[in-house]
């Protein structure tokens, strides 16, 4: 029932907007022991099962979760300045070069577990930040509108149908505005070092008048409308979770390459809740966090153990090309370099 008001509440509540924040109370079930703070740009209708069920094994402590933009949320961290009174404990964004920012100037407190030891090394820096999702970026369309033959398998099937189609799909391509998009930016500078498509995608871009979003929302609700044909670059599990609840939508993996991002949570320096701060990223991390993140939150699982619906497992049985993750290291700094970052944004 908590669950079913909460997601009433957000479909009936305004959107996230740039500068501000969707703050979120979860009671302590038993008397208050702990409080934890939760700073992230994860929707409030993903996190709401895993923040629910570590309740469940940890009944004493109390939940604040504020989500925010991406870029919101990192401005936010870097300035060193409290929301609500308050700076967090847990920091969570899906924009990991912006997290790894974070924790290379020393926002991130080191934790180290039995279940930080089970991630892949790629989406485990220095027992500082820490990847838990798997998450495909993927081509995205409305089947119901889109016909068959159109449905691209690769970027050089995108780029060429924007060429011989040109006035079937101009304004009708959507992705995120990389200038406003954590996420959306990090998506483009990855294409950049991966594809050797990244210069004639860009072109088509262009000539076509791609739309622009703000967020994954955006886009996934003009396919569903009709407004636009494809989705470029847009993140596959709340595509997943927009078809699990009945959506008209489909996804491609790209079968040139796929790319994987994953979520990165880190404890802040200054939790004042440090026990409470390490109890929930082991949830987080520990196969009954995943198990929730994979079958409540419709995000993709990244522990190794577990098979099925929602999990890494699945998702490389379905790639049909290589998988190539997002990963967690210094090789992220380089564009959000100020200089370099307006150099991507003038080429983009």
């Amino acid at each position: 029932m908590r669950l079913f008001l909460l997601v009433a509440l957000l479909l009936i509540s305004p959107s996230v907007i740039a500068g501000t924040s969707v703050d979120t109370k979860f009671p302590a079930p038993q008397k208050e022991t702990a409080k934890l703070v939760v700073f992230g740009s994860t929707d409030l209708v993903a996190m709401s099962p895993v923040i629910e069920h570590y309740q469940m094994e940890n009944p004493g402590t109390a939940v604040e979760y504020s989500e925010l933009l991406s870029a919101d949320l990192y401005d936010l961290i870097r300035k060193n300045k409290p929301l609500n009174g308050r700076l967090p404990d847990i920091v969570i964004s899906a924009a990991m070069d912006m997290q790894f920012k974070l924790t290379n100037d020393g926002f991130a407190l080191r934790h180290e577990s039995p279940q930080t030891a089970k991630l892949p090394q790629w989406a485990n820096w220095r027992n500082e930040a820490f990847g838990f999702t798997f998450e495909p970026v993927v081509i995205v369309y409305n089947p119901q509108i889109l016909s068959a033959e159109d449905i691209p398998s690769t970027r050089f099937d995108l780029v060429r149908l924007l060429r011989e189609k040109a006035d079937t799909y101009r304004s009708k391509v959507g992705s995120y505005d990389i200038a406003k998009s954590g996420v959306g930016y990090l998506f483009a500078t990855q294409d950049a070092l991966q594809a050797h498509t990244y210069g004639r995608l860009l072109e088509s871009f262009g000539r076509n008048a791609v739309y622009l979003g703000n967020t994954t929302g955006e886009v996934l609700d003009a396919i569903e409308a009709g407004d636009l044909l494809i989705g470029y670059n847009v993140l596959g599990s709340y595509t997943r979770l927009r078809i699990v609840q009945g959506a008209s939508l489909a996804m491609v993996l790209p079968a040139d390459y796929t790319l994987v991002m994953s979520r990165v949570a880190f404890i802040h320096r200054d939790t004042p809740s440090t026990d409470a701060a390490r109890s929930f990223m082991d949830y987080l991390l520990s196969r009954n966090g995943q198990e929730v993140l994979a079958r409540k939150s419709n995000l993709y699982a990244i522990h190794p153990e577990l098979q099925g619906p929602g999990t890494a497992a699945e998702l490389r049985q379905a790639a049909s090309g290589p998988l190539r993750p997002i990963r967690l290291g210094t090789g992220l700094l380089v564009n959000l370099d100020k200089l370099n970052r307006r150099r991507f944004l003038l080429d983009w």
